[in-house]
């Protein structure tokens, strides 16, 4: 089997006392790039840990890029379908 395309994600984390921020970006092979973002915040009870904020915001950053996908992949099955599509989001 060929691979006939590949996706590669762009992650930057942004720490701000106890919140994390995650800025993901995939750039698909139409030119098309999708951006996503994600957020964790530490209860100040909590012992820090920076791995554990990373981890939370940047997979919140890719949910939300699956998200838009989903979304982008609806909306060009609709225009050519010229119905709107029955797939589940």
């Amino acid at each position: 089997m060929e691979t006939l395309v590949g996706w590669h994600i762009e992650m930057e984390f942004r720490e701000d006392g106890d919140r994390t921020r995650a800025a993901a970006m995939v750039r698909l092979g139409d030119g098309t790039e999708i951006r996503g973002h994600g957020n964790a915040n530490r209860h100040r009870s909590d012992e820090p840990q920076l791995l554990v904020g990373e981890e939370i915001a940047g997979a919140r950053a890719m949910m939300d890029l699956a998200s838009q996908l989903l979304q982008k992949a609806h909306m060009e099955i609709d225009e050519t379908a010229q119905r709107p599509s029955h797939a589940l989001m």
